[in-house]
Protein backbone atom coordinates (compact mmCIF):
# COMPACT_ATOMS: atom_id res chain seq x y z
CA UNK A 1 0.00 0.00 0.00
CA UNK A 2 0.98 3.61 -0.49
CA UNK A 3 1.32 5.60 2.71
CA UNK A 4 -1.85 7.64 2.25
CA UNK A 5 -3.96 4.55 1.63
CA UNK A 6 -2.36 2.81 4.63
CA UNK A 7 -3.19 5.68 7.00
CA UNK A 8 -6.75 6.04 5.71
CA UNK A 9 -7.38 2.32 6.07
CA UNK A 10 -6.03 2.57 9.61
CA UNK A 11 -8.41 5.43 10.44
CA UNK A 12 -11.32 3.53 8.90
CA UNK A 13 -10.42 0.19 10.57
CA UNK A 14 -10.14 -1.33 7.10
CA UNK A 15 -7.22 -3.74 7.51
CA UNK A 16 -4.06 -1.86 6.45
CA UNK A 17 -1.09 -3.94 5.33
CA UNK A 18 0.86 -2.76 8.39
CA UNK A 19 0.70 -0.15 11.13
CA UNK A 20 1.57 3.32 9.74
CA UNK A 21 4.66 5.07 11.08
CA UNK A 22 5.00 8.65 12.28
CA UNK A 23 7.89 10.45 13.99
CA UNK A 24 8.05 13.82 15.73
CA UNK A 25 11.27 15.53 16.74
CA UNK A 26 12.37 18.70 18.50
CA UNK A 27 14.46 21.27 16.59
CA UNK A 28 17.47 20.02 18.58
CA UNK A 29 17.47 16.81 16.55
CA UNK A 30 17.99 18.65 13.27
CA UNK A 31 20.60 20.85 14.96
CA UNK A 32 22.66 18.14 16.61
CA UNK A 33 21.60 14.68 15.35
CA UNK A 34 20.67 15.31 11.73
CA UNK A 35 22.67 12.41 10.27
CA UNK A 36 21.06 9.98 12.70
CA UNK A 37 17.64 11.37 11.84
CA UNK A 38 18.26 10.90 8.12
CA UNK A 39 19.51 7.34 8.66
CA UNK A 40 16.41 6.44 10.66
CA UNK A 41 14.04 7.95 8.09
CA UNK A 42 15.83 6.02 5.34
CA UNK A 43 15.52 2.71 7.19
CA UNK A 44 11.95 3.29 8.39
CA UNK A 45 10.16 5.70 6.02
CA UNK A 46 7.31 7.55 7.67
CA UNK A 47 3.75 7.50 6.36
CA UNK A 48 2.60 10.88 7.69
CA UNK A 49 4.12 14.26 6.91
CA UNK A 50 3.22 17.95 6.62
CA UNK A 51 3.71 20.28 3.66
CA UNK A 52 6.20 23.10 3.76
CA UNK A 53 4.64 26.56 4.01
CA UNK A 54 5.69 30.17 4.36
CA UNK A 55 4.35 31.35 7.77
CA UNK A 56 3.02 34.85 8.07
CA UNK A 57 4.15 37.78 10.18
CA UNK A 58 2.50 40.73 11.86
CA UNK A 59 3.48 44.40 11.86
CA UNK A 60 4.41 44.08 15.53
CA UNK A 61 6.79 41.22 14.72
CA UNK A 62 8.36 43.09 11.81
CA UNK A 63 8.90 46.20 13.89
CA UNK A 64 10.23 44.38 16.96
CA UNK A 65 13.88 43.85 17.78
CA UNK A 66 12.97 40.30 18.82
CA UNK A 67 12.93 37.45 16.30
CA UNK A 68 9.64 35.77 15.49
CA UNK A 69 8.81 32.11 16.02
CA UNK A 70 9.38 31.62 12.30
CA UNK A 71 12.95 32.90 12.67
CA UNK A 72 13.52 30.53 15.56
CA UNK A 73 12.38 27.54 13.52
CA UNK A 74 15.36 28.02 11.21
CA UNK A 75 17.97 25.46 12.23
CA UNK A 76 20.36 27.97 13.82
CA UNK A 77 21.03 27.33 17.52
CA UNK A 78 19.33 30.07 19.45
CA UNK A 79 18.91 31.15 23.03
CA UNK A 80 17.05 34.21 24.19
CA UNK A 81 13.57 35.48 23.39
CA UNK A 82 11.11 35.52 20.52
CA UNK A 83 7.78 37.20 19.82
CA UNK A 84 4.72 35.21 18.80
CA UNK A 85 1.97 36.43 16.49
CA UNK A 86 -0.37 37.35 19.36
CA UNK A 87 2.29 39.55 20.99
CA UNK A 88 3.53 37.35 23.86
CA UNK A 89 7.25 36.94 24.47
CA UNK A 90 8.79 33.49 24.84
CA UNK A 91 12.06 32.74 26.64
CA UNK A 92 14.37 29.93 25.52
CA UNK A 93 16.84 28.56 28.04
CA UNK A 94 18.73 26.09 25.84
CA UNK A 95 19.33 25.44 22.17
CA UNK A 96 16.89 23.26 20.30
CA UNK A 97 13.79 23.57 22.49
CA UNK A 98 10.70 25.73 22.04
CA UNK A 99 10.81 27.66 25.29
CA UNK A 100 7.87 29.05 27.25
CA UNK A 101 5.94 32.29 27.58
CA UNK A 102 7.37 34.51 30.30
CA UNK A 103 5.85 37.82 29.16
CA UNK A 104 2.18 37.27 28.25
CA UNK A 105 0.60 39.98 26.18
CA UNK A 106 -2.52 40.30 28.37
CA UNK A 107 -1.33 41.03 31.89
CA UNK A 108 -4.44 43.06 32.66
CA UNK A 109 -7.72 41.29 31.90
CA UNK A 110 -9.50 44.66 31.83
CA UNK A 111 -7.61 45.39 28.59
CA UNK A 112 -9.17 42.40 26.83
CA UNK A 113 -11.15 44.70 24.52
CA UNK A 114 -7.86 46.01 23.13
CA UNK A 115 -6.66 42.52 22.18
CA UNK A 116 -7.37 41.67 18.55
CA UNK A 117 -6.59 38.33 16.91
CA UNK A 118 -3.55 38.57 14.61
CA UNK A 119 -5.48 38.45 11.35
CA UNK A 120 -2.46 39.78 9.48
CA UNK A 121 -0.56 36.62 10.36
CA UNK A 122 -3.18 34.52 8.59
CA UNK A 123 -3.38 36.92 5.65
CA UNK A 124 0.39 36.74 5.08
CA UNK A 125 0.69 32.97 5.57
CA UNK A 126 1.41 31.43 2.17
CA UNK A 127 -0.23 28.04 1.53
CA UNK A 128 0.05 28.33 -2.24
CA UNK A 129 2.49 25.41 -2.57
CA UNK A 130 0.55 23.02 -0.38
CA UNK A 131 -1.61 21.50 -3.11
CA UNK A 132 1.30 20.71 -5.41
CA UNK A 133 3.15 19.02 -2.55
CA UNK A 134 0.08 16.95 -1.74
CA UNK A 135 -0.31 15.91 -5.38
CA UNK A 136 3.33 14.84 -5.68
CA UNK A 137 3.50 12.89 -2.44
CA UNK A 138 2.09 9.45 -1.66
CA UNK A 139 2.18 10.22 2.06
CA UNK A 140 -0.76 11.19 4.25
CA UNK A 141 -0.56 14.98 4.47
CA UNK A 142 -1.44 16.57 7.79
CA UNK A 143 -1.78 20.32 8.26
CA UNK A 144 0.40 22.30 10.59
CA UNK A 145 -1.27 22.83 13.97
CA UNK A 146 -4.39 24.92 13.46
CA UNK A 147 -5.91 25.21 16.89
CA UNK A 148 -4.78 25.09 20.50
CA UNK A 149 -7.41 27.17 22.35
CA UNK A 150 -6.47 26.36 25.94
CA UNK A 151 -2.74 26.69 25.32
CA UNK A 152 -3.17 29.88 23.34
CA UNK A 153 -5.21 31.38 26.16
CA UNK A 154 -2.36 30.50 28.53
CA UNK A 155 0.19 32.04 26.18
CA UNK A 156 -1.89 35.23 26.04
CA UNK A 157 -2.77 35.48 29.72
CA UNK A 158 -0.14 33.40 31.53
CA UNK A 159 -1.00 29.95 32.97
CA UNK A 160 -1.45 30.92 36.62
CA UNK A 161 -3.66 33.87 35.81
CA UNK A 162 -5.77 31.87 33.39
CA UNK A 163 -6.42 29.12 35.93
CA UNK A 164 -7.60 31.73 38.42
CA UNK A 165 -9.67 33.46 35.73
CA UNK A 166 -11.51 30.23 34.98
CA UNK A 167 -12.87 30.35 38.52
CA UNK A 168 -13.06 34.06 39.31
CA UNK A 169 -13.60 35.75 35.94
CA UNK A 170 -15.52 33.22 33.88
CA UNK A 171 -17.33 35.86 31.81
CA UNK A 172 -14.05 37.46 30.74
CA UNK A 173 -12.52 34.04 30.07
CA UNK A 174 -15.38 33.24 27.72
CA UNK A 175 -14.70 36.50 25.85
CA UNK A 176 -11.04 35.59 25.50
CA UNK A 177 -11.94 32.03 24.48
CA UNK A 178 -14.26 33.31 21.77
CA UNK A 179 -11.58 35.58 20.29
CA UNK A 180 -9.16 32.68 20.10
CA UNK A 181 -11.84 30.36 18.76
CA UNK A 182 -12.83 32.78 16.00
CA UNK A 183 -9.20 32.96 14.91
CA UNK A 184 -8.79 29.17 15.04
CA UNK A 185 -11.84 28.63 12.85
CA UNK A 186 -10.45 30.93 10.18
CA UNK A 187 -7.09 29.17 10.27
CA UNK A 188 -8.75 25.78 9.95
CA UNK A 189 -10.85 27.05 7.03
CA UNK A 190 -7.66 28.15 5.24
CA UNK A 191 -6.27 24.65 5.47
CA UNK A 192 -9.57 23.06 4.49
CA UNK A 193 -9.29 24.83 1.14
CA UNK A 194 -6.10 22.89 0.43
CA UNK A 195 -5.60 19.24 -0.50
CA UNK A 196 -4.23 18.07 2.84
CA UNK A 197 -5.77 14.84 4.11
CA UNK A 198 -6.11 15.83 7.74
CA UNK A 199 -6.21 18.76 10.13
CA UNK A 200 -4.02 18.80 13.23
CA UNK A 201 -5.18 20.46 16.45
CA UNK A 202 -3.73 20.26 19.94
CA UNK A 203 -3.95 21.26 23.60
CA UNK A 204 -2.05 19.90 26.58
CA UNK A 205 -4.76 19.02 29.09
CA UNK A 206 -3.05 16.77 31.60
CA UNK A 207 -0.61 16.85 34.46
CA UNK A 208 1.21 13.67 35.39
CA UNK A 209 -1.86 12.08 36.97
CA UNK A 210 -4.84 14.41 36.59
CA UNK A 211 -6.44 16.94 34.28
CA UNK A 212 -5.18 20.49 34.69
CA UNK A 213 -8.75 21.71 35.25
CA UNK A 214 -11.88 19.90 36.38
CA UNK A 215 -13.67 17.75 33.81
CA UNK A 216 -16.85 19.77 34.44
CA UNK A 217 -15.18 23.08 33.54
CA UNK A 218 -13.53 21.41 30.55
CA UNK A 219 -16.88 20.17 29.27
CA UNK A 220 -18.57 23.51 29.82
CA UNK A 221 -15.91 25.84 28.41
CA UNK A 222 -13.82 23.88 25.92
CA UNK A 223 -15.59 20.77 24.69
CA UNK A 224 -18.00 22.76 22.45
CA UNK A 225 -15.03 24.27 20.61
CA UNK A 226 -13.67 20.86 19.68
CA UNK A 227 -17.09 19.75 18.53
CA UNK A 228 -17.24 22.72 16.18
CA UNK A 229 -13.73 22.02 14.83
CA UNK A 230 -14.54 18.35 14.22
CA UNK A 231 -17.85 19.12 12.52
CA UNK A 232 -16.19 21.65 10.24
CA UNK A 233 -13.36 19.32 9.27
CA UNK A 234 -15.67 16.36 8.62
CA UNK A 235 -17.96 18.56 6.54
CA UNK A 236 -14.99 18.94 4.19
CA UNK A 237 -14.36 15.16 4.15
CA UNK A 238 -11.05 15.37 5.97
CA UNK A 239 -9.77 13.69 9.11
CA UNK A 240 -9.00 15.45 12.39
CA UNK A 241 -5.96 14.53 14.50
CA UNK A 242 -5.63 15.68 18.12
CA UNK A 243 -2.65 15.82 20.48
CA UNK A 244 -2.60 16.30 24.23
CA UNK A 245 0.15 15.74 26.76
CA UNK A 246 -0.48 14.41 30.24
CA UNK A 247 -3.17 12.33 31.89
CA UNK A 248 -6.40 12.77 29.88
CA UNK A 249 -8.09 9.45 30.57
CA UNK A 250 -11.11 11.21 32.11
CA UNK A 251 -11.95 13.03 28.85
CA UNK A 252 -10.87 10.42 26.28
CA UNK A 253 -14.48 9.44 25.71
CA UNK A 254 -15.48 13.09 25.27
CA UNK A 255 -12.81 13.61 22.62
CA UNK A 256 -14.09 10.58 20.75
CA UNK A 257 -17.67 11.76 21.16
CA UNK A 258 -17.00 15.14 19.52
CA UNK A 259 -15.45 13.40 16.54
CA UNK A 260 -11.66 13.10 16.87
CA UNK A 261 -10.38 10.54 14.36
CA UNK A 262 -6.94 10.07 15.92
CA UNK A 263 -5.64 10.98 19.37
CA UNK A 264 -1.98 11.34 20.27
CA UNK A 265 -1.53 11.07 24.04
CA UNK A 266 0.98 10.04 26.69
CA UNK A 267 -0.25 6.49 27.07
CA UNK A 268 2.29 5.67 29.76
CA UNK A 269 0.90 8.14 32.30
CA UNK A 270 -2.49 6.42 31.95
CA UNK A 271 -3.76 2.86 32.15
CA UNK A 272 -3.15 1.60 28.62
CA UNK A 273 -5.11 -1.59 29.09
CA UNK A 274 -8.07 0.32 30.54
CA UNK A 275 -8.02 2.77 27.62
CA UNK A 276 -8.04 -0.20 25.26
CA UNK A 277 -10.93 -1.81 27.13
CA UNK A 278 -12.97 1.40 26.95
CA UNK A 279 -12.06 2.87 23.57
CA UNK A 280 -10.33 0.37 21.27
CA UNK A 281 -12.18 0.36 17.96
CA UNK A 282 -13.66 3.83 18.51
CA UNK A 283 -10.63 5.98 17.65
CA UNK A 284 -7.14 5.61 16.22
CA UNK A 285 -4.48 5.66 18.92
CA UNK A 286 -1.79 7.85 17.36
CA UNK A 287 1.20 6.73 19.47
CA UNK A 288 3.10 7.17 21.69
CA UNK A 289 6.00 5.63 23.66
CA UNK A 290 7.13 7.01 27.04
CA UNK A 291 9.37 10.03 26.33
CA UNK A 292 9.77 11.05 29.95
CA UNK A 293 11.82 8.04 31.07
CA UNK A 294 12.17 5.29 28.47
CA UNK A 295 13.22 7.12 25.31
CA UNK A 296 15.86 9.31 26.99
CA UNK A 297 17.09 6.88 29.67
CA UNK A 298 15.84 3.36 28.89
CA UNK A 299 17.69 0.42 27.41
CA UNK A 300 16.63 -1.00 24.01
CA UNK A 301 15.12 -4.10 25.65
CA UNK A 302 12.92 -1.84 27.81
CA UNK A 303 11.84 0.06 24.70
CA UNK A 304 10.83 -3.18 22.99
CA UNK A 305 8.77 -4.25 26.00
CA UNK A 306 7.00 -0.87 26.01
CA UNK A 307 6.10 -1.16 22.33
CA UNK A 308 4.92 -4.73 22.86
CA UNK A 309 2.68 -3.55 25.70
CA UNK A 310 1.04 -0.96 23.45
CA UNK A 311 0.64 -3.43 20.63
CA UNK A 312 -0.84 -6.17 22.81
CA UNK A 313 -3.39 -3.73 24.20
CA UNK A 314 -4.34 -1.81 21.06
CA UNK A 315 -3.40 -3.69 17.90
CA UNK A 316 -5.41 -6.47 16.30
CA UNK A 317 -4.53 -5.95 12.62
CA UNK A 318 -7.74 -4.18 11.66
CA UNK A 319 -6.41 -0.64 12.15
CA UNK A 320 -6.88 1.98 14.83
CA UNK A 321 -3.23 2.39 15.83
CA UNK A 322 -0.26 4.38 14.50
CA UNK A 323 3.37 3.72 15.44
CA UNK A 324 4.42 7.14 16.69
CA UNK A 325 6.96 8.56 19.12
CA UNK A 326 8.75 11.86 19.74
CA UNK A 327 12.52 12.23 19.51
CA UNK A 328 13.59 14.56 22.30
CA UNK A 329 16.85 16.39 22.79
CA UNK A 330 19.75 14.02 23.50
CA UNK A 331 17.61 10.88 23.21
CA UNK A 332 19.81 8.03 21.93
CA UNK A 333 19.15 7.28 18.27
CA UNK A 334 19.28 3.57 19.11
CA UNK A 335 16.21 3.92 21.32
CA UNK A 336 14.19 5.65 18.63
CA UNK A 337 15.20 3.04 16.06
CA UNK A 338 14.21 0.29 18.49
CA UNK A 339 10.68 1.70 18.62
CA UNK A 340 10.16 1.18 14.90
CA UNK A 341 12.01 -2.13 14.88
CA UNK A 342 9.61 -3.43 17.54
CA UNK A 343 6.60 -2.16 15.57
CA UNK A 344 7.89 -3.99 12.49
CA UNK A 345 7.82 -7.42 14.09
CA UNK A 346 4.82 -9.56 13.29
CA UNK A 347 1.92 -9.27 15.70
CA UNK A 348 1.76 -13.04 16.12
CA UNK A 349 5.33 -13.15 17.42
CA UNK A 350 4.70 -10.75 20.31
CA UNK A 351 1.24 -11.86 21.46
Amino acid sequence: MKSKERVIKTLEFDNPDRVPRDLWWLPAIEMFQEEELEALMSKYPMDITAPEIEPGTTAQQRESDLPSYTTYLIKNPFQGKYLDEWGSIWHIGEDGVLGEVKEPVLNDLDKLDDLDPPWEFLETTDLSKVDSQCEKSDKFMLSHDCSRPFERMQFIRGPEKLYKDLVRNREKVIELRDKVHEYNLEQIKMWLETKVDGIFIMDDWGSQNNLLISPDIWREVFKPLYKEYCDLVHKHDKYIFFHSDGYIQDIYGDLIEVGMDAINSQLFVMNIEKLAEMHKGDVTFWGEIDRQRLLPFGEPEEIKKAVYRVRRALEDGSGGVIAQCEWGKNNPAENIETVYEAWSESLEEIK
